[in-house]
This record gives structure tokens, C-alpha cells and sequence, in this order.
């Protein structure tokens, strides 16, 4: 694919060195699906590997490249680049079907995936896990209440689980293993006979699902190796490297709204153990923001809308899941959870993103603070039942209008869209040098 000439080679695209090493780390700062997609793979002909790090098929990236929109749930984007090594790092859980799934879309466009590397440390998501996953769910609402965490049913957290549980975990280089995979299978359907079998499921069929695993490793061993070596020995040669997070920081399993989180490290501290990179590596953090807020499934949302206005937001911004399809819960973005996770991850600058959704808005509001059992709160609670208790305090702001599609500088923007922006600025403590007025790679603003 050609490289969007129309995008000028400014500051935000460059790696930075932290004095060993040239890298860019991408993360999104609120629920997920930000718009990390579009920015990575803006960044990616800068850079020789876009690394995934975390997560697995739950976390979908849509592109839009010439009016084209492609959805991507495992392969990195720097895959649409030549040049550019895709990587699987150790840190995500891999559906070999749906990984496969993804690689044909692309052979079929006439895209080469011939360098994707894939970690043989890896996590393998079987057919096992997505049953567990949809057990789980079914058995946590079964009286109704809320306690469901809204997952997307892909398994990824029994597959993660499992990878802690170690014995009956299936790793990518065990599929070109047969005698490991065989012991690892057969063990873990023995001692998931008896949640299945009290959980109404039929009964697993071990030999089948070795047979199926074998045909992965048929198909993606040459992909498999141990990318930590080859990513080190990238860094350790001065090759700038690219790290894309999937999910996003308030879903961080340590650190976010737990347990209404992902099952793994969303953040960029998740880089280090989800790339087998030495922390000392990441530098150049860009956190990626929307310009209101959005959230999928369960979990306490301080500035969730259930009015028309979210509805309306909704339906701007297409706010409906890559991965399921279900609609997103809007609201007004929160000023507090962004300073959190611009702490936590230390942030370098912020991309913004969706700018142009908000455009016809008479007034908009914008959270800044929390109210909890009448005191005022600066700080975002690490308790999930008191998250859902605060009542939002807003600072209300005058709209913008026009169509931003077409505006390539700040300074460009309408007034009071600037003033949004130098809000965010401000309460953010870092500046925003990337602005998405549009869903193509071209409709943005870089300072």
C-alpha cells in the first residue's frame, strides 16, 4: 500500500530515543475503541515492526483508507505497509481460526502477511475457552442482576486464566509440538468435564480438537518464533519499533474498573512483560482519547448520557462495537479518568480523536470533577461500586460547527473548537498534537 503523501512528516510521527533505543508506544486512555487503529497506522511507515502486545480477538480496530473500511481483531496494522514487520507478541491470546480468518481477507486484497511474526510464548484461545466465557456470562446474570461483566464471549478471559493456571495451557509453539499439545489438550478436557457437564455443555471432544490445533500449526508455523529475540535484536540494531496497544486503559486488568475490565495489562505497562522488552525501551507514549466518552458492556461510567444527546452522539460517531456489533454507551468526556490515565501510563501527548462528531452541538459539557456522598472528588476512586455511585461535576462549554472534514491545521478549527481542545490541554497536563476531524487516515491534524 502507498505511503498517504498527503500527511506531512512532522514531530508526532518520528520515534523518539530513549538512549538505547528508538520506539513510539500507542494506548488508548478511556474503554477502548478510541481510534488507535487510525493512528498506528498512520505511524507505521515510520517505524520497521508494529508490535501487539496484549489482548486478543475482543479487541477490533476499523480503518478507513480511500473510503475503504477494513476491521482488524489480531493482525496489527502495520500490515497494510510494506516494510513493516507485524508482530504477535507474547502478551496476546491468539484464535488461530479468527487469525487465519483475517490473513486470507488480506491475501485476497493482495496484501503480504508473509513477514507477520507470531510469539511461540503466545496464548492459544481454543474452542473450549468461548464456551467457558459464554457459561460464565450466563451463570453471573442468571438472577438478573448486574454482575455479568459484558464480555465479548471470544474466551479471552478463561484463555488467559488458563495461562495462569499453566498446566493445560496451550502456547503457539505447541502447535507444531504434537506430543506437548496432545498431554496439554487432553489434561485441560478432563478437568473441564465437570463444569461442562454441570453447565449443560456437551461433553469435549479431545481428539477432534488436537486434530483441529495440529492444522493451526500446519498453517501458521512458519509464523512462529520467539519474537522477544527478534524484537530485541531489532532495538539493539537502532530499528525503530511501534508498540500497539488493544483495549485501553480503564479496562487495564490491574488498574482499571475492576472487574468490569479486560484480562490483561491495556496499558503501556503491559509492554515490557507482553513484548519481552525491557522497560527501559518505551519511550514516546501516545495516548489516545475520544473527544466524548464511550464504554461497552458492564461497568460504572460517571458521564454516561442517556438522553437523546447520547443517542445522537451515538449515531454520529457510528458507536457500535467492531468486534460484536452492540452499541456503545455514550457520554460526555471525563476530564478526571484522563488525567488518571495520563499519570498511569506516562503519557508524552495525546492524540484526540472524533473532534469532528461534536461539531453542532450548542453547548457542551465536560467532567471535572466527582461528587461522592457529598465531597468533591479530583481523583478517579479505584473501587468500581464507588465509581458508580459519583454523581459527575461539568463545566459547561460553548459548541462548535461546520464541517471539519477538510481542516489541516489547528488554527483552522473553529474558535470554540479550539478552546476544547486548550481545556483538555490544560486539565490533561500534556498537549494534544494529533486531531481526528474524520474517519480516513487523511482527515487529520498533526502539530
Amino acid at each position: 500500500m502507498t505511503k498517504i503523501s498527503s500527511i506531512q512528516d512532522t514531530e508526532i510521527l518520528r520515534p523518539v530515543s530513549s538512549g538505547r533505543s528508538t520506539t513510539t508506544a500507542v494506548v488508548g486512555l478511556q474503554w477502548g475503541d478510541e481510534g488507535k487503529g487510525k493512528l498506528v497506522d498512520i505511524l507505521a511507515p515510520h517505524h520497521s515492526a508494529v508490535v501487539r502486545f496484549n489482548g486478543g480477538a475482543n479487541a477490533g480496530h476499523s480503518l478507513v483508507v480511500h473510503g475503504e473500511r477494513m476491521a482488524f481483531h489480531l493482525v496489527p496494522c502495520g500490515v497494510l505497509h510494506p516494510g513493516v514487520r507485524p508482530v504477535l507478541a507474547n502478551g496476546v491470546v491468539i484464535d488461530p481460526d479468527k487469525l487465519i480468518e483475517e490473513l486470507d481477507i488480506l491475501a485476497e486484497r493482495g496484501i503480504d502477511t508473509g513477514t507477520l511474526a507470531i510469539s511461540d510464548r503466545a496464548q492459544i484461545v481454543m474452542p473450549y475457552h468461548k464456551q467457558e466465557d459464554a457459561l460464565r456470562e450466563r451463570l453471573l446474570s442468571s438472577d438478573g442482576d448486574t454482575a455479568a461483566i459484558g464480555t465479548t464471549g471470544r474466551g479471552i478471559g478463561p484463555a488467559y486464566a488458563e495461562k495462569a493456571a499453566r498446566a493445560t495451557a496451550v502456547r503457539a509453539g505447541d502447535l507444531v509440538r504434537p506430543d506437548v499439545l496432545r498431554d496439554r489438550v487432553n489434561k485441560a478436557c478432563l478437568m473441564k468435564h465437570s463444569m461442562f457437564d454441570a453447565g449443560g455443555l456437551d461433553a469435549l471432544d479431545a481428539g477432534a480438537l488436537i486434530d483441529k490445533a495440529l492444522a493451526w500449526g500446519e498453517r501458521l508455523g512458519a509464523h512462529i518464533c520467539d519474537t522477544s529475540a527478534l524484537l530485541n535484536a531489532m532495538l539493539g540494531s537502532g530499528n525503530p519499533v511501534l508498540f500497539e496497544g488493544a483495549n485501553a486503559t480503564l479496562l487495564d486488568v490491574d488498574h482499571g474498573t475492576f472487574p468490569f475490565v479486560t484480562s490483561s495489562n491495556a496499558s503501556a505497562m503491559g509492554i515490557p512483560a507482553g513484548a519481552g522488552v525491557a522497560p527501559r525501551h518505551i519511550s514516546n507514549v501516545i495516548g489516545v482519547v475520544k473527544a466524548y466518552c464511550t464504554r461497552v458492556g458492564g461497568g460504572p461510567f460517571p458521564s454516561e448520557l442517556h438522553d437523546k444527546t447520547g443517542g445522537l452522539i451515538r449515531e454520529r460517531g457510528r458507536e457500535y462495537g467492531t468486534t460484536t456489533g452492540r452499541p456503545r454507551r455514550c457520554g460526555w468526556l471525563d476530564l478526571v479518568a484522563l488525567r488518571y490515565a495520563v499519570v498511569l501510563n506516562g503519557v508524552d501527548r495525546i492524540a484526540l480523536t472524533l473532534l469532528d462528531v461534536l461539531s453542532g452541538f450548542d453547548e457542551l459539557q465536560v467532567c471535572t470533577a466527582y461528587k461522592l456522598d457529598g465531597k468533591l472528588l479530583d481523583h478517579m476512586p479505584s473501587d468500581a461500586d464507588d465509581l458508580s455511585r459519583v454523581e459527575a461535576v461539568y463545566a459547561p462549554m460553548t459548541g462548535f460547527d461546520g464541517d471539519l472534514s477538510g481542516v489541516r491545521s489547528r488554527a483552522d478549527l473553529p474558535s470554540e473548537a479550539q478552546r476544547y481542545i486548550a481545556f483538555i490541554e490544560e486539565h490533561a497536563g500534556v498537549p494534544v498534537d494529533f486531531i481526528g476531524v474524520g474517519a480516513d487516515r487523511e482527515q487529520s491534524i498533526l502539530s
